[in-house]
């Protein structure tokens, strides 16, 4: 499977202030693979080192702050010379050593020359703590499970080749839009998850899918428990557990009651916090103006939480796959629908997506592209009914308005409307 974080990699190892690179990401998202990749692919040569695996290696970093020395040693341990330039030098699971990252800033003052790059699991969690990680010494990159795009490539390359050629006002036949529905419906039922899209490639069983999601989803819960922080692991597991009900509910706004009876901010904060850290949850804030800049009117209490991959919010909400292939209304078809259009929105424009409302309407998403401010409404199906939507843009007049359903890609009024899976195109297609 290709990834586009690969194209990210090259600018990188091409920029002349390159720093150490930290990759963060959920688990299973496909970080080691991705390293080994880009080593493969663009160096002569790459040494990977992991700290789950290999005990041993704490003691090198432990004992020598030196570039230089833990360069000799490292090839050493890997039986060959690295070499600046040539060789990429990977640690995985680099949260098992805290002096390992913390040696980065090391190659950054003293052995730019080497290409190094690290990763691990729940690193988000752990640079979101002061002083655990070096400051402003290294490079930072976000990896997701697999866009729509990445997973039409990897499952249909044929039907991709036609997604590629689709820009700006261009006409979609039936044909093309009828299968790109298909394939985002399946998109829903499968999500980004390497090894989801990986079994669906080679066996095409629904089972073998819902079963890697439910075993996904244990393992993720299993890694709260292990978890003995300052967070409470308890607390971390009924907030990922309440992420159904929350988004069922009509406005969608994160309730700290829903959590526990009674729960307030105080009780959840810090666990909602170590779940967006570790890349589990998106948090959405509501903004209190749609006008630029965005963050300036960021709501801190008001908010919305996403799953990160919405193949297995569809798992955790128990949505049958006939609900979704066969066009049925259900209960949970909207919020499901957001969770895809914020998983491909993320990441496409400098600033995050926000959400707006106030008494009388409310904006699914907003989103900031240069000063100017767009909305977006989100339909799981053909339906056009949206009346705080087409107010808002009655009313203020915003240079683009989107809509994304099920429909054709068209112009209506001055409202754009995008078939669902152009959603990760959002940016280009302005």
């Amino acid at each position: 499977m290709k990834r586009n974080a690969i194209s990210d990699l090259v600018k990188w190892k091409n920029a002349e202030d390159r720093k150490p690179l930290v990759i963060r990401g959920a688990r299973q998202v496909g970080k080691t693979w991705l390293m080994k990749e880009f080593g493969k692919l663009h160096y002569k040569s790459y040494t990977y080192f992991n700290f789950d695996e290999e005990d041993a290696l704490n003691s090198i970093f432990q004992t020598n702050k030196n570039p230089q020395r833990i360069i000799e040693l490292l090839s050493m341990i890997a039986g060959e010379k690295i070499l600046p330039e040539e060789t990429l030098i990977i640690f995985d699971e680099i949260q098992e050593c805290p002096e390992a990252l913390n040696t980065l800033k090391y190659f950054k003052e003293k052995a730019g020359e080497y290409h190094v790059i690290a990763a691990g699991s729940l690193l988000g969690t752990l640079l979101a703590a002061p002083k655990s990680y070096p400051v402003g010494m290294v490079n930072l990159l976000d990896l997701y499970p697999l866009t729509f795009d990445e997973y039409l490539e990897a499952v249909d390359p044929s039907l991709y080749a036609y997604y590629e050629s689709i820009e700006k006002d261009r006409q979609i036949e039936e044909l093309f839009h009828n299968r790109l529905l298909e394939a985002y419906n399946s998109y829903l039922i499968i999500g980004g998850m390497p090894e989801c899209v990986s079994s669906w490639i080679n066996y095409r069983d629904p089972a073998k899918i819902s079963q890697i999601q439910r075993e996904l989803t244990e393992l993720y819960e299993n890694d709260f428990s292990k978890h003995n922080g300052r967070v409470n692991s308890g607390r971390i597991l009924m907030v990922f557990r309440s992420i159904v009900t929350q988004l069922a509910k009509p406005n969608e706004k994160f309730m700290y009651g829903a959590v526990r009876e009674g729960g307030r901010a105080r009780d959840f904060e810090e666990a909602i916090e170590w779940l967006v850290s570790a890349g589990m949850l998106y948090r959405v804030y509501n903004v209190s103006k749609t006008e630029h800049p965005l963050s300036a009117f960021d709501k801190l209490d008001a908010f919305k939480l996403f799953v990160f991959d919405t193949g297995l919010l569809k798992h955790m909400a128990g949505i049958d796959n006939s609900a979704i292939l066969l066009k049925s209304d259900f209960q949970f078809k909207g919020p499901l629908t957001e969770n895809y259009v914020l998983q491909q929105l993320r990441g496409q424009f400098e600033t995050e997506p926000r959400y707006y409302s106030d008494k009388n309407s409310e904006l699914d998403f907003v989103l900031q592209y240069g000063t100017e401010i767009i909305p977006i409404e989100v339909k799981g199906g053909e339906g056009k009914s949206a009346p705080s939507f087409k107010k808002y843009v009655s009313d203020r007049h915003p240079q683009h308005a989107i809509r994304f359903s099920k429909r054709g890609y068209r112009k209506d009024g001055s409202i754009t409307n995008l078939p669902l899976y152009l959603a990760q195109k959002t940016k280009e297609l302005l």
